[in-house]
């Protein structure tokens, strides 16, 4: 795993907690950023993946 990766699962999770307390709480901002937060997140280490694929073939497979 790559620090992208690591980050970008980091980023995910922390959106996915802030996305729920905004929900819990009523907060349409606070679950709006999370949900943002997560979203790239998901890209952060999306990128990460690949990075990993090119620089370990072998793993791909």
């Amino acid at each position: 795993m790559n620090k992208q990766q690591m980050n970008g699962r980091i980023d995910e999770a922390k959106g996915k907690v802030m996305e729920v307390t905004g929900k819990m709480l009523g907060n349409e901002k606070l679950e709006l950023r999370g949900k943002i937060q997560k979203k790239a997140g998901q890209v952060r280490a999306g990128v990460g993946d690949v990075a990993e694929d090119i620089n370990h073939p072998s793993k791909a497979l």
